[in-house]
């Protein structure tokens, strides 16, 4: 694999006037940004106008909402026509630390054939509905590729090499929307890319901060139900092969988890 020329990718859909200083944070890091707006209808975009004179940064958007795979695919097909070779992707609402975007950065230089998988530190700021529920879909995935090193198979803040990433997209019709995440994550794994773990504190930012979520109880736990059914039927089938091929060949590298 060629070294590692990573860009940061935010998906965006209406996230109000975070989205700014979300892109403002990044940009303060010095590397270049790429925004994908999905299909949103609160104005958000125009507050990105200012921002623009700043050349390291490109906005694309889509008419409609497609959801936040979507987003990715479209903003990495872009990347890679762009020559980047990596895609870290955030959170467009304040979340994700932009301060940690360095040290994923040099984590994709020294390992430019590795996934760089956010492992989130919440602090008191986070739901519990939120931190307890995720640990179904952590077992789930790592069930579903023999313990190949998901720490967390929810969590945003991700580098994925770009062509491997568009790799797995083209082998399923599903991972566009709120099913992205764990998805691409399981798929990579099935294709062997190696994954290190990087531990990044979260922060779930209240509605006076500006704090917004997409997230909706029902309809994404279905919908993460019936992706993890899907995803268990493609691990018996490719059972035999994940138990003789060996472990991820970075999962020494990860920091230990707590």
């Amino acid at each position: 694999m060629p070294a590692s020329r990573p860009v940061v990718l935010i998906p965006s859909y209406n996230t109000g006037p975070i989205l700014p200083a979300t892109v403002a944070a990044a940009l303060a890091m010095d590397v270049p940004v790429r925004v994908v707006i999905d299909g949103s209808t609160d104005g958000s975009p125009d507050l990105l106008q200012p921002l623009l004179a700043d050349s390291r940064l490109k906005v694309m958007r889509l008419e409609r909402n497609a959801g936040k795979g979507s987003a990715v695919l479209h903003g990495t097909r872009a990347a890679l026509a762009e020559g980047f070779t990596h895609v870290l992707c955030m959170d467009a609402d304040g979340q994700h630390p932009p301060d940690l975007i360095p040290r994923y950065f040099d984590l994709s230089r020294l390992h430019p054939e590795a996934a760089v998988f956010g492992r989130p530190i919440f602090d008191a700021s986070a739901p519990a509905l939120r931190v307890n529920g995720r640990k179904v879909s952590n077992f789930w995935a790592n069930l579903e590729t023999l313990g190949w090193g998901i720490d967390d198979s929810l969590f945003g803040m991700r580098l994925y090499p770009a062509a491997e990433l568009l790799e797995v997209f083209g082998s399923t019709c599903f991972a566009r929307r709120f099913d992205f995440d764990p998805e691409v994550a399981v798929r990579l794994a099935w294709r062997g890319v190696p994954i290190l773990n990087q531990p990044t504190p979260v922060r779930y930012l209240t509605r006076e901060e500006g704090g917004i979520s997409q997230f909706r109880y029902l309809r994404d736990n279905a919908l993460l139900t019936w992706m993890h059914l899907r995803l268990l039927s493609g691990f018996l089938a490719r059972l035999p092969w994940l138990a003789l091929r060996g472990d991820n060949p970075l999962l020494a590298h990860s920091p230990p988890s707590s």
